[in-house]
């Protein structure tokens, strides 16, 4: 139980560390996308926005109780055990959300596939954590 709480804080730390770093690059390289973030479809209160930044850490503990129970399923190398991982994380539960987001609200398709990129781009390295931490 403690390798997996110290891997979901370690990899709660990176993520955001990335989360943070991603904000600056969509606003300062992507800067259409990021003008929509003002839609009223998204709520700015600033009371709720430590739920944001809490994120990566709920995202980190969960991923690390699923990386404990099913990592030897996993075959493969280094790197090829975190893709999979990620990839499963992916099909198992962003792409239903995301599908569900684009029918429901009025949010564009580039959006959209910039979070699904997102989710894995968090989740590889979030397996990448758990490999070296808990192996």
């Amino acid at each position: 139980m403690k390798k997996i709480i110290v891997s979901g804080l370690v990899a709660g730390f990176v993520l955001v560390f990335l989360l943070v770093v991603g904000l600056y690059v969509t606003i300062w390289f992507f800067p259409g996308i990021a003008m929509q973030y003002f839609d009223p479809a998204f709520d700015s209160e600033a009371g709720r926005m430590r739920f944001y930044y809490l994120h990566p850490f709920v995202l980190s503990l969960a991923l690390s109780w699923f990386w404990a129970r099913f990592k030897s399923a996993l075959g493969g190398s280094f790197l090829t055990r975190a893709i999979e991982f990620a990839l499963i994380y992916l099909m198992v539960a962003i792409f239903p959300m995301m599908w569900l987001i684009y029918s429901a609200m009025n949010v564009p398709f580039l959006l959209v596939a910039m979070w699904f990129i997102f989710a894995f781009v968090q989740a590889l390295i979030a397996a990448l954590v758990f490999e070296k931490m808990n192996p």
